[in-house]
C-alpha cells in the first residue's frame, strides 16, 4: 500500500506553480529562433549524422527578458520545493517517494486525503 503524505499548501501550490511555469518556459524557447543571437544557417553531412539550422534571426530584448524572467522563476520554485521544511519531517528512505507523489499530486486530487 502506498504512504499517503500531508503535503502542506504552500508546497502543493510551489510545485504546482514550478509545473506551470516550467511548461510556459518549454513552450516558450519551441517558438524562439534556436540561436539567442542573430547567426547564419548551416549544414553539416559530413559528420555521422546530418545536422541543418536555418538562418537565425535572434531573440530580441523582450524575449531575451522574458527566458530570463521565467528561468529565475522556475529557480526560486525549485528552491522553495526542494528545500521545505516539509522534507524534514520525512524520513530519509521515503523521501523519494513522497517528492514523487508531490511531483503528480495535481493529477489526482485528494490523493494525499485519507478516506
Amino acid at each position: 500500500m502506498a504512504t499517503p503524505y500531508d503535503f502542506p499548501s504552500d508546497l502543493r501550490a510551489g510545485q504546482e506553480e514550478l509545473h506551470q511555469v516550467r511548461a510556459e518556459l518549454s513552450a516558450l524557447l519551441k517558438r524562439l529562433p534556436w540561436s539567442v543571437a542573430p547567426l547564419d544557417g548551416f549544414s553539416d553531412t559530413g559528420g555521422w549524422r546530418k545536422v541543418e539550422r536555418p538562418a537565425s534571426p535572434g531573440w530580441t530584448a523582450d524575449e531575451q527578458a522574458e527566458v530570463e524572467k521565467l528561468r529565475q522563476r522556475e529557480h526560486e520554485l525549485a528552491v522553495f520545493v526542494s528545500c521545505h521544511r516539509f522534507w524534514a519531517e520525512i524520513v530519509v528512505a521515503q523521501r523519494v517517494d513522497a517528492r514523487m507523489k508531490l511531483k503528480r499530486a495535481h493529477e489526482t486530487p485528494g490523493e494525499t486525503e485519507t478516506p
